[in-house]
């Protein structure tokens, strides 16, 4: 018995390299969206979510054209967010992004992810296949659970658009990371976004 989760995160956003927040895909997100679509298109999931993002929420929608079988529900637990902040032993290259934080983003990220990890990094009865559109940090954070890094281990990882991450729970044993920003799907002209957390 196993429960597997299917993390994804959303297409390429149309201008976000000139520091626009949300918004809908680029031409390369929408075909990212596809491929990751095709992808998955044997896979049967039990459940799926995305982040209420417009970026997200598209990805889901282009998604769910091939696999018309799932339904996608809205979750705030996989709105973007800071996981974490400034604590004793992070690395001095990730001080001046943190730095820049409000403690108040950081905590509210830190118990978002948490209520996220409760939700999702969970033994399940029986084989489940959970499929989850949102973002960069979010799937950090998963994956820094997983392997039960120090807090700050999220800033060490990246994701592609549309990289595909899967993490599988059973009942009486410690979560497995079974494929971290898979992007075999991916042609190299699209594969895109794997931002470093702060500048250097």
């Amino acid at each position: 018995m196993a429960h597997l989760l299917y993390l994804v995160r959303h297409g390429e956003q149309l201008d976000a390299e000139h520091g626009v927040e949300d918004g809908r895909l680029s031409g390369r997100g929408v075909r990212q969206a596809h491929a990751i679509a095709q992808r998955l298109s044997g896979v049967h999931f039990d459940h799926a979510w995305t982040s209420p993002l417009q970026r997200a929420t598209e990805t889901a929608e282009i998604m769910q054209e091939r696999l018309p079988a799932v339904t996608f529900e809205r979750s705030a637990l996989l709105l973007d967010c800071i996981p974490s902040g400034l604590e004793p032993g992070t690395p001095v290259g990730f001080h001046r992004f943190l730095q820049s934080v409000r403690p108040a983003e950081s905590e509210a990220g830190a118990a978002q992810m948490q209520d996220a990890a409760g939700q999702w990094l969970r033994p399940s009865r029986g084989d489940v296949n959970e499929l989850l559109i949102t973002h960069n940090f979010v799937i950090s954070w998963f994956v820094r659970e997983v392997m039960q890094s120090p807090s700050w281990q999220w800033m060490a990882l990246n994701q592609a658009n549309c990289g595909l991450t899967i993490i599988r729970r059973r009942t009486g044993k410690p979560p497995q990371l079974v494929a971290h920003n898979d992007l075999g799907h991916l042609p190299p002209e699209d594969r895109t976004g794997m931002p470093m957390p702060q500048p250097y």
